[in-house]
């Protein structure tokens, strides 16, 4: 569990990062962006930047890197739901 794998303060500071990320988005983002947004941001922490500044832009550049208009960000639309760590790693 991604609870098991990160302290207290670096979870605080992903889900602040994927809060900063998703701000400017429509109702803060669907779920799947959100989700895509969140999995970046989980990778970075792991290799063990964890500051807040490095996280966000990870999941800034992980938006940054979808296609728009084809297949994929079509599949990227669904509900607005706030993240589940446990599950997005």
């Amino acid at each position: 569990m991604i609870v098991e794998r990160f302290d207290r303060r670096t979870m605080t500071a992903m889900e602040v990062a994927l809060e900063k990320t998703c701000e400017g988005l429509p109702n803060g983002g669907k779920h799947n962006l959100r989700k895509w947004a969140a999995q970046n941001i989980i990778r970075c922490a792991k290799t063990g930047t964890t500051s807040l500044d490095a996280l966000t832009e990870a999941g800034k550049n992980a938006l940054a890197q979808l296609p728009r208009g084809n297949k994929r960000s079509a599949k990227l639309e669904g509900a607005d739901v706030r993240p589940d760590w446990q599950s997005a790693a």
